[in-house]
């Protein structure tokens, strides 16, 4: 069964194994998440389970959202995500998620918004090649033939220069290396999408 929660990413730090190898984490704080509501397939055509993260403040949300969270007893929350496949049975509404539902070890994915980085040519952006680098050649780090010449016009997808980042990342198959319960922390080995302070959301690994 699909086990889920979302969180807040803290920064990059490193911890020991027990054989001494160094393990570079992510932390991800994870506080506070709290079961707005059970979907199920007679009410909604499929079943799932939504949370939400991070209370913010009542005049940053609008009257519909206040009545949602009332039902569940809670505040307007900052952040709310689905969970499908997850078991209906084990959550209640007004339910609080906490980080003991994974355990050290567990495979997870990590879902967050990359860092944007601006306008990029073709060579960052899509990692193409660049051409020969000789004085002569006049051809760098240019984008490469447009294609066909008949229609006189660029093809839909082709790869070019533009606006790179900041846009929805899964990175698969992470694993916990370690579950601190007080402080609602989640240690995850490698990288996870997103700059500091940037809202994440992790559920057990599909492909695991």
């Amino acid at each position: 069964m699909t086990k889920g929660i979302l969180g807040r990413k803290i920064g990059m730090t490193q911890v020991f194994a027990e054989n001494g190898d160094l393990i570079p984490v992510t932390v991800v704080e994870a506080a506070a998440n709290v079961v707005l509501q059970k979907k199920s397939v007679e009410t909604d055509g499929y079943e799932a389970i939504q949370i939400g993260f991070e209370d913010k403040r009542e005049k940053l949300s609008n009257k519909p959202e206040k009545g949602h969270v009332a039902k569940a007893n809670t505040a307007p929350k900052r952040f709310v995500r689905e969970f499908r496949g997850a078991d209906l049975g084990q959550y209640e509404v007004g339910q609080e998620v906490k980080v003991d539902i994974f355990a050290e070890g567990d495979t997870v994915d990590v879902t967050g918004i990359s860092k944007g980085k601006g306008f990029q040519g073709a060579i960052k952006r899509h990692g193409q090649s660049r051409g020969p680098m000789a004085h002569g050649s006049r051809y760098h780090r240019r984008p490469g033939s447009m294609g066909p010449v008949a229609p006189n016009r660029v093809f839909k997808g082709k790869l070019l220069p533009g606006r790179m980042g900041g846009e929805q990342v899964t990175v698969q198959n992470l694993e916990i290396v370690k579950v601190d319960v007080e402080r609602n922390l989640l240690l995850i080995k490698g990288n996870v999408p997103g700059a500091r302070k940037a809202l994440v959301k992790i559920k057990s690994a599909v492909k695991a």
